[in-house]
């Protein structure tokens, strides 16, 4: 299984990257996971509401262009039913039993444009609390790692 993480910006922490890295390795037995990074539209100081949804629709124009053809796409979403570790490893076990990829998408700091909203086949969230755009990165990798653990009944998961 592929399974494309697209976000919006670059990380620039060390200890962020470095939890990437790490997830990453762990999963190379389980999937090929790549991340899409798509540069952030600049957003001037004091910007109008109008000013911040063009921006948004922007980014959500190159997010559309960025999905790989015939993967299944979740979006990750504040506001989505929130989804349990149990259920994410039971999305991967259904994509792989249907022969699909995943790709899950991260918005910039003013989040998803409504276009992408739409678009999205699924939509979740991990937690009611509020995460920036990067910090959601590394936890999105340790969930993908973790639900992989789950569907193969291996010790990770408590």
């Amino acid at each position: 299984m592929q399974i494309q993480i697209l976000c919006v910006g670059r990380i620039k922490d060390a200890y962020l990257n470095e939890g990437i890295a790490e997830f990453s390795k762990r999963l190379k037995p389980y999937a090929s996971v790549f991340v899409t990074e798509l540069s952030e539209v600049k957003v001037p100081d004091g910007a109008s509401k109008s000013s911040e949804m063009l921006v948004k629709e922007r980014e959500g124009e190159k997010i559309l262009e960025s999905v790989r053809d015939g993967f299944m796409t979740v979006v990750l979403d504040p506001y989505a039913p929130l989804i349990s570790s149990e259920e994410l490893s039971s999305l991967f076990g259904a994509a792989e039993l249907g022969g699909r990829n995943i790709c899950f998408i991260i918005g910039g700091p003013l989040g998803l444009s409504p276009a992408v909203l739409a678009a999205a086949e699924r939509k979740v969230s991990f937690s009611r609390l509020t995460f920036t755009h990067t910090m959601i990165r590394l936890i999105l990798f340790e969930q993908v790692y973790r639900g992989f653990r789950i569907l193969r009944n291996e010790p990770y998961h408590k």
